[in-house]
């Protein structure tokens, strides 16, 4: 089956509000270096067929055949001081991971701390986030339709391969930035999102072995997270940046 194209009318019609920006490309090095260039004001998105320089997290290459995966950045300015601007990944995360359960009908897509979305085990999504003077760029890369064959690690899957289901790029995105504006607005707001993101989580009770950037490990049990967005294990440390391998599956 041959996948839809993305369509920015189709998304834009697919929209409530004023509240996102989005276009459309056929190719570009990365959507990432394209906000980060272009001087975007807030709710400016780009969404691409295919990117030839994708990065993800820890200067990852971030590969995916054209238009088997959902691709796009963001650009968020808050319009008024929010604390925490640490947990807007975790935040995009879990508003991710609760519309692709929606969308396919499921409860198995879970968050992994801090920037993944796996479905039983297997990583489906990955974000990445990077803060300007003023605001932040957040990139998402869904494996949509990619086949097994294509994926980039053993330990990955895509939405097709897990639920065999077909999805809309179209319509996901649209309803991934309906779900994210009601989030972002909350947040903005003052409300507590943590429990959304735990009930969601598949790294909270979880054994990990964490990699830390400092070159040392540690090993405990992941038992919280904070609305800063910090892990919180049961020896008493909280950790704010590392490369999280849960024990039980070796998922890293």
């Amino acid at each position: 089956m041959k996948p839809e194209l993305l369509n920015a009318d189709a998304i834009a019609g697919a929209l409530e509000s004023s509240y996102w920006r989005v276009s459309v490309v056929e190719e570009i090095d990365s959507t990432q270096n394209y906000l980060r260039t272009s001087n975007p004001k807030s709710g400016d998105l780009i969404t691409v067929e295919y990117q030839s320089a994708g990065r993800g997290r820890l200067d990852r290459k971030f590969d995916a055949e054209k238009s088997s995966a959902l691709l796009f950045s963001f650009y968020f300015e808050p319009e008024n001081e929010v604390k925490n601007l640490g947990y807007l990944t975790l935040l995009v995360g879990a508003s991710v991971t609760a519309t692709l359960n929606e969308i396919t009908n499921n409860d198995n897509f879970k968050c992994k701390w801090p920037n993944d979305v796996l479905f039983n085990q297997k990583k489906v999504a990955g974000l990445l986030a990077e803060k300007t003077s003023s605001g932040v760029i957040v990139g998402v890369g869904i494996n949509v339709s990619t086949s097994k064959e294509a994926l980039p690690v053993a330990h990955a899957t895509s939405i097709f391969l897990a639920t065999d289901r077909q999805i809309n790029r179209n319509e996901l995105l649209a309803k991934i930035l309906h779900n994210l504006e009601n989030d972002l607005l909350d947040w903005q707001s003052g409300k507590d999102l943590t429990a959304k993101y735990r009930s969601l989580s598949a790294t909270i009770g979880s054994q990990v072995l964490i990699a830390l950037p400092d070159g040392s490990s540690v090993e405990a049990k992941a038992v919280d997270i904070d609305e800063t967005g910090s892990l919180h294990l049961d020896n008493g440390q909280l950790i704010t940046v590392g490369d999280v391998i849960h024990l039980d599956s070796k998922l890293s």
